[in-house]
């Protein structure tokens, strides 16, 4: 072969190097721009840094042990080099024992960049075990505070997975080589030259000392936080009395091999010494390992489960309770016996007066015809708040209007990027009201948005940045940006955010077209050095860019600030799936804590993140990585204070989660003898949680209403109801879980029992029946569970819908109480019908939260 071809190796690799990586390159220099302009360069550099040093680190240590494996197994001279021919004759041949000399170093490298690319994707578990924080809670076993599985594991792991990765790699690089070079034999009675058995003997040392470290640091830790019995997230009896010992002997058994290994080798037995580890290991490891634990448990534990399994359930209920904050539930008991009157309807009628009549699906069809105005505005989200509205605290619903480019009816890149840049305010409408022809009544409407209270005034309805601005825009340019439709034609507007990331330069200009893949932006006279792109839009991509390791509730919210402003407010996770003894969630997540709001400005994109839990261990390790990213909560204006809420996801898993570890004795969770469960309800047209819901409402003995999310449980297999859970939103009580159980002796209807109870009502069915006929359709909106005083009432709202049409109507309102159905045009008929009495008079009176 000619000398010249390790140089055309070479040239070849930095061409399809640069080839890959300038694209990366490019985008790296863009998000350098946009950390820079949303203010979290530390995030950015930081990520960056850790990535770099990381890589280079793991990548220079496995370039040096590949490269040095591969030199020493070809030292020395062949005695008899491997050559191919190329024509069978003498005159073209292929030393391949040269060939593979020359690309020592170039494999070496290659494998080394695969091994530091890996690794330096675990830069966050490195820099949270450089900064962590102790829980201050001791598992109960090895007695090893908590930070130490969820900061310092990982860590380990990612080592001794490296040390593995370039002991096997050597190995599968090595023994060809030997194999080539004759001084491994392969035969009936298979031979190795003694110096590479010595090397050989060293590799396999090193994998047998990876396998003992790996016992001891990972796997048994790992025992903690992996599924054990059916009943127990953990180590169980069988795990703690049968697997950990032989855990612990396959660990030495592992250690010593090592040091066979070698011996071994430096007594030319390799192949002995090698053998009788690999089978004393795995008989130890995985015959004895598998057999031992499983003969406990079917012989010791099956007999006598309930006694043997009892403080691994105590450690299992204690640990996810704690882990999942259920430990700070408040119960509360209810006589589930009180009978209700016009008197408690009346002095709770803050309550009633915040029935929601509107679900989130038919309020969403009815925006979608009546406010969309034009094609281009899509309303995708309905989001429950309150707001003071004429002094009085009120729940509402609220739909951002935003831009769709795709439904544009010209696209073409002026449209798409320069003129159509943004959306156009909300409607929002309370949860009760409801006009003469069924639609509901809007506070906040039309093109610009227009309000019917002055606390409800959008003076900055432009939304640059939403659910749905998932493209890039140009803004400050030579054309004019569509602002809204009106009678006397369109109107236009020119930014005048703050938002977005400077063009300046025609570099600048270069890096974005290739960027965007646009060479328009090259070409546009409209572009100049004044203007700015706006990218990263979307609200939820905006913030997981800013903020990458935290996780993010499915359903950030508008809100409507004090002056007029418009700003989301998202939601944010830390979460760890190595709690000791917890149980997980589907994601395999078993400790979760809202540890951060963010707040996203819809003009101009500004990104502010305050710290909701500082007592959070995972959030105070993040503030140390990423020092002044978090501001305290109590920075936060008091107007978006007033609209921060429980975020729905962590509810929803920590009410699935209840209705187990509500048992916190271990008999009880055992036999599983009070189980609940949420009720389910199949609604034709209406998707969503039926039960899970946000309200404003008095609990009892509260004396003001306050905004709660509430879930109904019934017991398992049975439809009566059990127990309801909310969670309290208001600033005094935020964030405070309490359950108020009904009697386990006495009959309180559940959901499923009402709506059959509505199903057998002949007057109910019939009007059901005889609208839901050819030419319309009914919609059954969720039922609603009302608790009043220590009572229940039922609510639900009849939809009608034209066939084709998506404008659904609301007709009727279905009230029960007890032994009682009804159903009126109007929940005040309804009411009336059942308490002998309009219960609005009272509503004027009735004691509300202090904004």
């Amino acid at each position: 072969m000619p000398r010249r071809f390790p140089i055309g190796v070479v040239v070849l690799i930095v061409v399809v190097v640069v080839a890959m990586a300038f694209p990366a390159l490019i985008g790296l220099v863009a998000d350098w721009y946009w950390f820079r302009a949303v203010g979290f360069q530390v995030v950015f550099t930081t990520e960056l840094l850790t990535k770099l040093a990381l890589g280079l680190g793991s990548g220079v240590f496995a370039f040096l042990f590949l490269y040095a494996n591969l030199r020493f197994a070809q030292r020395g001279v062949v005695p008899k080099p491997v050559v191919f021919s190329l024509d069978r004759t003498e005159t073209r041949q292929l030393d391949l024992t040269r060939l593979f000399r020359r690309l020592s170093w170039p494999a070496a490298l290659l494998l080394a960049f695969l091994i530091g690319t890996s690794a330096s994707g675990a830069w966050l578990s490195v820099l949270t075990f450089l900064h962590r924080t102790p829980f201050h809670v001791a598992d109960p076993i090895f007695q090893r505070d908590v930070s130490f599985y969820v900061f310092t594991v990982p860590v380990l792991t990612l080592v001794l997975g490296v040390l593995y990765g370039v002991a096997i790699l050597s190995l599968l690089l090595v023994v060809p080589l030997y194999v080539l070079r004759n001084d491994v034999i392969l035969r009936r009675r298979p031979s190795i030259e003694p110096s590479a058995q010595l090397h050989l003997g060293v590799l396999l040392a090193l994998l047998f000392a990876v396998t003992a470290l790996n016992t001891f640091l990972v796997r048994i830790p790992g025992m903690l936080y992996t599924q054990g019995g059916s009943h127990i997230f953990g180590a169980t009896y069988a795990d703690l009395h049968a697997r950990l010992p032989l855990l612990r002997v396959a660990g030495v058994v592992a250690g010593l091999s090592a040091v066979a290994v070698l011996w071994g080798a430096a007594q030319r037995r390799l192949i002995f010494y090698l053998g009788a580890s690999l089978v004393l290991y795995i008989g130890v490891a995985s015959v004895l390992g598998s057999l031992v634990p499983a003969a406990v448990q079917h012989f010791s534990v099956l007999p006598n489960e309930l006694v043997r399994e009892t403080p691994q359930l105590n450690y299992h209920i204690a640990a996810t309770r704690r882990a999942w904050n259920l430990d700070s539930v408040i119960v509360r008991d209810l006589s589930g016996e009180a009978s209700l009157t016009l008197k408690d309807i009346q002095a709770n009628a803050g309550t009633i007066r915040n029935v929601r009549l509107w679900d989130r699906d038919p309020l969403l069809q009815t925006l979608g015809q009546l406010q969309s105005i034009r094609t281009y505005y899509d309303f995708i989200s309905v989001d429950d708040d309150r707001y003071w509205i004429n002094g009085q605290y009120r729940q509402v619903l609220l739909a951002p209007r935003e831009l769709n480019t795709a439904s544009l009816p010209t696209q073409n890149f002026i449209n798409e990027r320069l003129t159509f840049t943004h959306g156009m305010g909300l409607a929002l409408s309370p949860v009760n009201l409801v006009t003469q022809e069924g639609l509901p009544v809007l506070f906040v409407k039309n093109l610009p948005p227009a309000s019917t209270d002055s606390s409800l005034n959008v003076t900055r309805p432009a939304l640059y940045y939403g659910e749905l601005s998932s493209d890039w825009v140009f803004v400050k340019t030579g054309q004019k940006e569509f602002d809204y439709p009106a009678p006397e034609g369109d109107v236009y507007t020119y930014y005048r955010g703050t938002g977005g990331v400077p063009v300046h330069s025609a570099l600048r200009r270069l890096i974005f077209s290739i960027y965007f893949q646009s060479m328009k932006l090259l070409l546009s006279n409209d572009i100049k050095d004044s203007s700015s792109v706006l990218y990263h839009r979307q609200v939820h991509e905006r913030a997981a860019r800013a903020l990458p390791f935290l996780r993010w509730d499915a359903d950030p919210y508008l809100v409507i600030r004090a002056d007029g402003r418009l700003a989301w407010i998202l939601d944010a996770y830390t979460s760890t799936g190595h709690y000791p003894y917890s149980e997980p969630i589907a994601d395999g997540t078993n400790y979760l804590r809202n540890s951060v709001k963010v707040v996203i400005d819809a003009y101009d994109g500004t990104i502010t993140a305050y710290l909701a839990d500082p007592t959070d261990p995972l959030i105070q390790t993040y503030a140390k990585i990423f020092p002044g990213l978090f501001h305290p909560l109590a920075e936060m204006p008091h107007d978006l204070r007033m609209h921060v809420r429980y975020p729905e996801d962590l509810f929803r898993a920590q009410t699935a989660l209840y209705t187990a570890y509500h048992m916190d004795h271990p008999d009880v969770f055992f036999h599983r003898e009070d189980q609940w469960q949420i009720p389910t309800q199949a609604i034709s047209g209406n998707t969503g949680d039926p039960y899970l819901r946000h309200m404003v409402m008095k609990l009892p003995d509260e004396k003001q209403e306050e905004y709660i999310e509430m879930t109904p449980f019934t017991p398992r297999g049975k439809n009566n109801l059990a127990a309801w859970m909310v969670v309290r939103n208001d600033s005094a009580h935020y964030g405070q879980l309490v359950v108020y159980r009904f009697p386990r002796q006495s009959l309180v209807f559940g959901p499923s029992q009402i709506l059959n109870r509505i199903n057998q009502n002949t007057d109910i069915s019939q009007q059901i029946s005889l609208w839901d006929q050819r030419g319309s359709q009914v919609i059954r909106g969720h039922l609603l569970v009302i608790p009043i005083e220590e009572g229940l009432i039922y609510v639900q709202a009849l939809y009608l819908r034209a066939e084709g049409g998506q404008i659904p109507e609301l007709k009727r309102v279905i009230v029960a109480y007890k032994n009682n159905v009804v159903m009126d045009e109007t929940l005040d008929g309804a009411l009336g019908q059942l308490f002998g009495g309009a219960p609005g008079p009272a509503a004027q009176a009735a004691p509300t939260p202090t904004p």
